[in-house]
């Protein structure tokens, strides 16, 4: 049994003018002219909406003509791809403005999906002000729109998607928390799910792991009511790193474990001995050493059962500095021998110059310095061969020698 302990104008600047007065025959001293700000530039998307694709006098589009303007607008869009992929970055922008001036003739659904196809470029490209300036049309689109009436479940959706484009986080998610309201009002499921998943990988890109963690619960919950064991298991996955990430191991250790009984069900017993491993740290986390050591026990069986050396090695590493911490000295001498076994049948060599040093170290701290400077010299051959850690071994050596020589009694007792 371990023992247990707590621990966001312009200025013309004029030159003063000298002004000849011909009938008074001399020059009038130049007077100050006072600078003039222009108007500001027009934002692009505030500019009227007049058009060679539009008809000459404004009128509703017809069928044929609202489709005949879907594909000159495709078409601007290509031009605008193939000038930004050839570097004319400004251009290509101009013509997208020129796209989305246009777009909303077809209705505010198509220009809210373009707003955030383009804002999306301008995201990517760092284009900071086309950002804020799409982000701004896409304010007054929705303040337009909640205004007139409740929102379509499609018009949410695409302001939701086109704030998302343009990393405005906090707009999507208020966006989703509406669309998952009506969805809950309707009983419409699939909705719902959709939107938990939306909202879910939204709080995640946030860091938001408290408001992360219920969402995935929930879509957890339906993936085993609905047995789909493929969605199951990546909920669980997210939510033991929701959970890691949070600090919260009693957590993270719960949906652990059921991950175990989800691999041991499908026979992917590979899987479970860097879980099991996991699940003994999130023990070590909660002071509880006796299950951590039983988790780290168990990794290292299923490990050497399948040959799988390289977990088999952590779960023994960690094991045995567990012992260590809790002052079980012996206990730990046995796993690093066992250690050193599982690192030679890996050929892990730096693994195993590890182990001669936390037992090189062992024997030191127990003044058995014969022992202690055997494993710091099998480590030096190690250290050496690998080119790693030389100067390391030979401080240790060197110290265990004054040891054994007394050289620590000595300095001690010099005043």
């Amino acid at each position: 049994m371990l023992h247990y302990f707590s621990r966001k104008g312009r200025i013309f600047s004029l030159t003063a003018v000298a002004i000849t007065v011909t009938h008074l025959n001399f020059f009038v001293r130049p007077l100050p002219i006072f600078a003039q700000v222009p108007q500001p530039e027009l934002n692009p998307l505030e500019i009227p909406v007049e058009d060679p694709l539009l008809p000459a006098v404004p009128r509703p589009l017809t069928a044929f003509e609202q489709r005949r303007l879907r594909q000159e607008l495709d078409t601007l869009n290509a031009e605008a791809k193939a000038q930004l992929d050839g570097g004319n970055d400004n251009l290509a922008f101009e013509i997208w403005y020129r796209e989305l001036r246009l777009r909303r003739i077809l209705g505010r659904l198509e220009e809210i999906n373009a707003l955030g196809r383009v804002g999306e470029i301008a995201w990517n490209r760092t284009r900071t002000e086309d950002v804020q300036i799409i982000s701004k049309r896409l304010v007054d689109l929705q303040e337009l729109s909640e205004k007139e009436d409740p929102l379509s479940p499609a018009l949410l959706m695409a302001l939701a998607d086109a704030y998302q484009k343009l990393h405005a986080l906090d707009d999507s998610l208020i966006i989703y928390n509406k669309v998952l309201k009506n969805a809950r009002t309707n009983n419409d499921s699939l909705a719902e799910e959709a939107a938990l998943k939306k909202l879910g990988e939204l709080y995640l890109a946030k860091f938001d792991y408290p408001k992360a963690a219920p969402i995935y619960e929930e879509l957890l919950d339906r993936a085993q009511a609905q047995q789909n064991t493929l969605e199951e298991g990546a909920y669980l996955q997210i939510l033991a790193e929701i959970y890691g990430r949070s600090l919260q191991p009693e957590n993270a250790a719960i949906i652990k474990e059921k991950l175990v009984e989800k691999y041991l069900s499908a026979q992917e017993l590979e899987l479970i001995p860097p879980l099991k491993v996991s699940i003994g740290k999130d023990y070590e986390a909660l002071d509880q050493p006796e299950m951590a050591s039983q988790n780290y026990q168990e990794a290292y069986s299923l490990a050497w059962s399948l040959q799988l050396f390289g977990a088999a090695a952590e779960a023994l590493t960690e094991l045995g500095k567990l012992y260590q911490e809790y002052d079980q000295d012996d206990y730990a001498l046995q796993i690093y021998q066992n250690l050193i076994q599982v690192e030679q049948l890996s050929y892990n060599y730096y693994g195993l110059m590890r182990v001669y040093e936390r037992i090189g170290q062992i024997y030191m701290e127990s003044e058995q310095y014969e022992l202690a400077l055997e494993f710091f010299q099998q480590g030096l051959i190690l250290a050496q061969s690998l080119n790693y850690k030389q100067d390391d071994f030979l401080a240790y050596i060197q110290e265990t020698n004054t040891k054994m020589k007394g050289g620590e009694i000595e300095e001690e007792i010099i005043p």
